[in-house]
């Protein structure tokens, strides 16, 4: 058994898939675009964000025009924030691991360690990282490989669990395990034929990492 883990935070613990998608269509209309659905979104999206963002819109975009479009998906995200739950069996899930847990998400640190706080998360971590900069989107193999580093933790004593293939893609980049979790931002049937492990709750998706080698 690997007796690390760590969690990912949107659309995993936190459920704020519908946050997300609307606040996404606010970004993609500050584009002149289409709005997405939500089973649109969890088709499509990807990292980088501005890959996704391309597809959607139908061009490239450079940094600047991503940067304005990452900045006015944020503004919308922060207004619906209070709205958003944590998913029905997190705080069961995280109390049933019996080794150590951190949190990597790609939000901005300095916004997430507060809201994480305010759900009464803070002390099961070892650790809570995010986003270190100015604009979103990135690819999570590096932050993830950091966030290690930083507690000494190795990648082949971890299990990551999040709702991405870029999560299996960047436990795969540290020599860490991943168990996918279908509730989140990505289809079901687009996780399923990663062949990385998934689940259809948190309990579940422990129980999977626990079993993990």
């Amino acid at each position: 058994m690997r007796d690390h883990l760590v969690w990912d935070w949107n659309g995993t613990l936190l459920n704020d898939l519908s946050l997300v998608v609307a606040s996404t269509n606010v970004a993609l209309a500050g584009a002149g675009g289409p709005a997405v659905t939500a089973e649109e979104h969890r088709t499509q999206f990807r990292r980088p964000i501005a890959d996704y963002y391309a597809e959607v819109l139908g061009r490239v975009l450079d940094a600047e025009e991503f940067g304005r479009l990452d900045k006015i998906f944020h503004d919308a995200y922060r207004i619906g924030l209070a709205s958003c739950e944590l998913a029905a069996d997190a705080v069961t899930a995280i109390r049933s691991w019996p080794g150590s847990q951190s949190l990597l998400s790609m939000w901005f640190h300095d916004e997430l360690v507060p809201t994480v706080d305010r759900y009464g998360l803070t002390t099961m971590f070892r650790r809570v990282d995010g986003l270190r900069g100015t604009v979103g989107g990135e690819r999570k193999a590096e932050h993830l490989a950091r966030h290690l580093t930083a507690f000494g933790v190795e990648g082949p004593t971890t299990v990551l669990i999040g709702d991405s293939i870029d999560d299996a893609e960047a436990a795969d980049s540290v020599g860490a395990r991943c168990v996918l979790y279908t509730g989140g931002f990505t289809d079901s049937a687009r996780l399923r034929a990663s062949g990385w492990p998934v689940a259809d709750s948190l309990s579940e998706a422990v129980e999977l990492a626990a079993k993990l080698d």
